[in-house]
C-alpha cells in the first residue's frame, strides 16, 4: 500500500509566524494571519492541495477557526477530486444529525468526505460549547456517537440506549456508500480503545519513531482483540528545502519570530491541558535548546502551537527518508502542514513526495 498524502486548511488564518497577536482576551487562538481565511484564500489552498495530488485536506475545529461543516461545503464546487476531512467533536450535535450532515456532504460532493472526531483535551473550551463531561466520560460518549453515527448510515432504522446517548429510529434518507472513513486520535488509554473498537484509522501527532510505534502496536493490539485491523496516521508540520542546510534556516526563522512571552503564555496554559497527547508533545520541547528531537524531527512549533507541535526538516531526500522510517512502522496516513500552506504544498509535493513513490515501487511486493 502507498502512502497517503494530506494537507491542512488554515481556518484560523495562514502566514510565516506559528502563531500571532495573543486574542483581545488574552486567549491563545488563532495562527498568524497575515492571510486571512477567508473564502478566495482558502480556495487557493484547497486548490493548490488537489494540484498537487494530495488525497485531502485537514479542517480543523476549535473556537478560533471558521466552521469546519460549513467552510467545507463552500469549497465543494471549487475541487473536484480533494476530499475533505472535516474535524469535529461528538456529543455538541446529536449523533442522527451528525450522520446526516455527513451523508448530505459525500452525496453532494461525490463522496470526498471523510471524518476525524476529536472529543477535546481543554476542559475550558468544552465548556464554552455547553460540554461539562470529564476527560473519561467524553470518550465514552464518544463510543456510543460513532456507534449510532454508523446505524444510521446503515440503511436500517437503528436503536440505541446507552449511558449518554438514546435514539430510535436513526437513519438518513440515503446512506453513503462507501461510508465515509473515520480518523480518530488520542494517546489516552481510554482514546486507544476507542479507536481500536470504532474507527478505521487511528492517528496520533508525531513523536520520535519507537514512541509513535509503541502507540501503534498497542492500538493494533487492541483492535485485534476487537476482530478488527486498523490503518494509522500521524499528524506532522513539515518544512522541506533542496539541502539540510536552507531547511533549518527556515525553522530558525520560525523561532525567531517567536514573542518569548507567547511561548512563556503557551507553556503555561497547554500545561494545564486533559490531553495525553498534548502532555507528549509538550515534553518533547521541554528544552529550548535541544528542540531536534530526533533526527529531522524538530518540536518548535509546539513551543507556541496547542496540538501538532512537531515538524519534519531536512533536505528533500532526508524527510522522504524519516517517512520511510514512519511508514515501516505501518503508518500508511501522513496529515501535513506548513506555513504558508501553498508555499509549502509546493515544496513537499515537488522535492519529497516523489522520492517517497521512487522508494515505494523500489519496494519487494508482499503477496
Amino acid at each position: 500500500m502507498s502512502s497517503s498524502f494530506h494537507w491542512f486548511l488554515p481556518t484560523s488564518g495562514d502566514g510565516r509566524e506559528v502563531f500571532g497577536a495573543l486574542q483581545s482576551s488574552g486567549v491563545l487562538g488563532t495562527a498568524s494571519a497575515h492571510r486571512a481565511p477567508d473564502l478566495e484564500y482558502l480556495t487557493l489552498v484547497a486548490k493548490t492541495a488537489e494540484k498537487l495530488g494530495f488525497e485531502s485536506v485537514l479542517t480543523p475545529t476549535g473556537t478560533w477557526c471558521l466552521d469546519a461543516w460549513v467552510t467545507t461545503a463552500a469549497l465543494i464546487q471549487e475541487t473536484s477530486r480533494l476530499k475533505f476531512l472535516v474535524a469535529f467533536r461528538p456529543g455538541l450535535i446529536t449523533p442522527t444529525l451528525a450522520a446526516q450532515q455527513a451523508a448530505t456532504f459525500a452525496e453532494l460532493s461525490g463522496g470526498r468526505l471523510a471524518l476525524n472526531i476529536v472529543t477535546g483535551g481543554d476542559r475550558e473550551e468544552q465548556e464554552r460549547f455547553g460540554d461539562h463531561l470529564g476527560k473519561e466520560e467524553r470518550y465514552a460518549r464518544a463510543a456510543e456517537f460513532l456507534q449510532i453515527v454508523r446505524g444510521a448510515w446503515s440503511g436500517t432504522p437503528y436503536d440505541f440506549v446507552g449511558e449518554y446517548l438514546d435514539v430510535t429510529g436513526a437513519t438518513v434518507a440515503r446512506p453513503p456508500s462507501p461510508a465515509p472513513a473515520v480518523f480518530f486520535g488520542g494517546a489516552s488509554d481510554a482514546a486507544r480503545e476507542v479507536a481500536a473498537a470504532h474507527v478505521d484509522t487511528y492517528l496520533t501527532w508525531t513523536e520520535p519513531p519507537d514512541k509513535v510505534a509503541a502507540l501503534i502496536d498497542d492500538v493494533r493490539a487492541r483492535a485485534a482483540r476487537h476482530g478488527r485491523t486498523l490503518s494509522f496516521g500521524i499528524r506532522a508540520h513539515v518544512i522541506t528545502r533542496d539541502t539540510r542546510e536552507e531547511a533549518w534556516a527556515e525553522a530558525r526563522k520560525l523561532v525567531d519570530r517567536m514573542d518569548p512571552n507567547v511561548i512563556a503564555l503557551a507553556r503555561e496554559r497547554l500545561l494545564q491541558s486533559e490531553s495525553e497527547g498534548q502532555r507528549r508533545q509538550l515534553a518533547l520541547n521541554a528544552d529550548l535548546a535541544n528542540l531536534e528531537v530526533y533526527p529531522g524531527l524538530w518540536a518548535g512549533y509546539g513551543l507556541v502551537r496547542p496540538g501538532a507541535g512537531t515538524a519534519f526538516v531536512g533536505s528533500h531526500a532526508e524527510v522522504a527518508d524519516l517517512i520511510g522510517q514512519y511508514r515501516a512502522l505501518g503508518v500508511d496516513h501522513f496529515i501535513l502542514s506548513g506555513q504558508p500552506h501553498i508555499e509549502e504544498a509546493y515544496w513537499f509535493a515537488e522535492g519529497v513526495a516523489p522520492l517517497v513513490r521512487a522508494a515505494e515501487a523500489r519496494a519487494p511486493q508482499v503477496i
